[in-house]
Parts: structure tokens; sequence; C-alpha cells
């Protein structure tokens, strides 16, 4: 392996991906381009972001760092100048540029928007996209801050561009495309991180992505054309690699960044229903929740000879874990960089029986843990109005994976242990915070 391309979705759901869902007989999928992917590589059923929300998770996601330890543990204003990750914080981008590689970012950043904390000061030889958390898909304008004026949010490098009226998940698809046609006529390594908005709110699509889904009611209808624009969007990548012959070459990951989301932003028709566009599959929660709704995503990593190809690993598993596995299917030594994820290659190829490695989270006042099959939250936030549910709340992930029965009554002994677990993390990740 030698090349490395990163998609990563935006508020899509577990349940929102075809080879996810149970399709009635006859029904298009949304996503056969991510099928075939997933048909090709390792589906991950049990892959975990780092956070609930956007930007911790991708700075987890680039750095292989917990959240709280990149300085980004909440979501960012989308204003103009805002601050964002710190340059000391090492992205996958840094690593692997000073490796030899090109290094391109196509899409939405995210983690901050002064000159100083752009995609460029962390790596990125170029970028093509927008800084904030979202724009309107046609006018690529940000109007979402409130007390703020709108902004036009769409830039190569640090060089405001105008595509006004082009949907802007087709231009990030293009500039994507255009880059690895480039590296591989070089025949140079390259980083490819293609973090797609969709299926991000302002729900916007192409009628002739509508046209695909008319036995959908309106929302899903929407939502499916967003996730079919974006799919199309990989179907052109995966040409791009096949036609520069370094397919065979490449290891390519998909996720997303969290869980769909159950904003007002998203009820079109003013249906009270926070999964009526998006589907978190069955599972709990939904954005900004630490359920497995907000948290689990559609996760997929294909490397060709490297791993086996139309399997599904069951191993639970977090996206600071992508960084060392890649750089493992690279055959990059990790050498003296810090990260907190650990390589997960073994796993993808079948080795190893149960994990009971820990996994953690901590978002805003919410905090849970999971070992084994078992998973702790504290002050969870559940569905529409973000009420506390039971506190805490123990569920057996093995014959509860929607999370709907509390089992902390009948397991106090295991309630003390994980909460012990926690609380020594949440010390441990504070300590290690820029500036703490």
């Amino acid at each position: 392996m030698k090349n490395v391309v990163i998609i990563y979705a935006d508020d899509l759901g577990w349940g929102d991906v075809g080879c996810n869902q149970d399709l009635e007989p006859g029904a298009p999928s949304p996503t056969p381009y991510l099928d075939a992917l997933a048909a090709d590589g390792v589906r991950c059923t049990q892959w975990y972001s780092n956070s609930p929300v956007c930007s911790p998770s991708r700075a987890a996601l680039l750095s292989g760092r917990h959240p709280d330890a990149t300085g980004v543990s909440e979501i960012l204003a989308g204003r103009r100048h805002s601050s964002g990750l710190p340059t000391t914080v090492r992205t996958i981008a840094r690593i692997l540029g000073e490796a030899g590689f090109a290094t391109g970012l196509f899409g939405k950043w995210h983690l901050g928007t002064a000159p100083e904390t752009s995609p460029n000061a962390h790596g990125f030889d170029e970028f093509f996209g927008f800084r904030a958390g979202c724009v309107d898909y046609f006018s690529h304008i940000h109007y979402w801050d409130r007390g703020t004026d709108p902004v036009h949010d769409l830039w190569a490098d640090d060089t405001e561009v105008w595509r006004n009226g082009e949907y802007v998940t087709e231009v990030i698809t293009e500039r994507a495309v255009d880059f690895i046609r480039r590296a591989a006529r070089a025949d140079r390594p390259f980083l490819a991180y293609v973090p797609y908005s969709a299926p991000h709110y302002p729900m916007h699509a192409p009628q002739r992505y509508l046209d695909r889904f008319p036995q959908l009611p309106p929302d899903r209808r929407i939502m499916a054309a967003m996730v079919a624009a974006m799919d199309d969007g990989i179907g052109e990548i995966l040409a791009a690699l096949d036609e520069g012959a370094v397919r065979e070459d490449t290891v390519i990951v998909f996720s997303s960044d969290n869980g769909p989301s159950s904003e007002s932003r998203n009820w079109l028709d003013g249906t009270p229903d926070p999964y009526y566009g998006g589907s978190t599959g069955g599972f709990r929660g939904h954005k900004g929740s630490l359920f497995d709704g907000g948290i689990r995503e559609p996760t997929i990593i294909a490397a060709p000879g490297a791993l086996p190809a139309g399997t599904a690993s069951h191993t639970p598993a977090q996206m600071i874990d992508v960084l060392p596995t890649v750089l493992d299917l690279l055959g990059i030594d990790r050498g003296s960089e810090t990260l907190d994820g650990r390589s997960r290659l073994a796993r993808l190829r079948g080795a190893g029986g149960a994990d009971e490695t820990p996994l953690f989270w901590r978002y805003g006042d919410q905090a849970a843990v999971r070992r084994g099959s078992w998973k702790l939250v504290t002050h969870g936030r559940d569905d529409l109005d973000g009420s506390v549910v039971e506190d805490p709340f123990l569920a057996d992930l093995a014959s509860d994976p929607g999370e709907r029965v509390n089992r902390a009554a009948e397991r106090p002994e295991l309630v003390k242990e994980l909460v012990r677990e926690l609380e020594a993390w949440l010390a441990a990740t504070a300590d290690a915070a820029p500036g703490g």
C-alpha cells in the first residue's frame, strides 16, 4: 500500500448506507458504490466516532488523539477567524507529508477558520472546500450563526473562489478526482481526504437525484438523494483510482463524523420525528448523544491484497484508530508519534478473539465507556427534548444493541468498575489537553 483515500460523510446514520439496510426487493440502494466498496473490503459493524458532533470527531480522525487531547472537544463556531485545531497537534497530513506524500483536502474542514488553523497550516498541500460547519449547497454561503452576517465560504487554499449555482457535493468530487489523477500521473504517493458535507443540512439535492426515489416520502427522499449524490462522487473517485492504475496500491477508508441530526433544520415538513430523514439503523440516540445512534458509524476499510474482501469486522473500534491502522497498512513506523488510537490491522484481518479493551467518550456533561459488550452512559441525552435519561445507564449491547433496557440496578459492582475506569480516563485526558 502506498496511497490513502479517506472519505468522511457528515451526519450520516448507520442505517443510511445500503449495505447496512434490509432493502425491500427491487428497492434502489442509495449507495451502490459504497456497497461495492464493502464487497471489496471490510465492513466494520462496530466502529465509533470519538464524538457525537462534527469538529471533535474530525480532530480525532486526523490526529489519532482523543478530542480533549487535541483541544477540540466541542463543536466550533462557524464564524470567520474562529480558533480551531492547534498546529501543535500533528495530523495524518503532516505525518504523511513528511514521508513524501502529496496531501489534499477536498470538502469540509470545520477545525478553525483563521489562517493559522487552516488545512494548509496542518500539512495539507492543497485545500478546496469550506472552512466552517456547513454551506448552502448551491450558493456556498454560511448563514447559520445567530448574530452574525452570512458569509460566502468556498476556498482554494487561501483564495476565495466562486462557483455559484454548482452543487457543492459535485464540486468536491471534481477537485478530489483531479488531485488523484495528477498524483497518479506523477507516480507520487498521496493522501486524499474527502470530507463531504452530505447529508448535513440544508437539505438540498438536484432534481435528477430526487427523481431516483419517487416511492419515498419527502424527507426520506431528500436524504436518499443527497446520499446518492455523494455515493456517485465516491464512484468517480474509485474510477479515478482505477484509471490511474493505483487502486491496488490504495487504502480506502469510508465513515461518518456522527449520527443523523435531530435538529429542526432537518424537519422539512414539521414532523416531530428526528429519524424521519436519517436512520440510526435502530440504535438509540442521534447527533449530540453518546448512545450508539450518535456515535456508531457506517465504516468500510478496503486495501486490496492487504485486507480480506467481502468480510465484516465486529470488533469495537474508534476513529482514533484510523491513523495508526493506516500507518500499519502503509508500513510506516509510527516512531515517536503520540497517538491514543491503536492499529486494528490484525482485527480487520480476522485475527484475535474477544476484545475487552475499553473505549471512552466525553461530550459536554455526557460521558460513556464500553468494555466488551457492556456500555455505561452517564448524563445520556436522548431524542427530541434532550432530556437526561436514567443515570447511569448500563446496557448489554450483545442482547440489547438498541440500549433500551437499563441494567444498572442488576449489576451494581460492574457499574462501580466502569465508573472508576471512566473517571480515571476523564482525569487523564484533562491532563493531556493542550495547556493541561
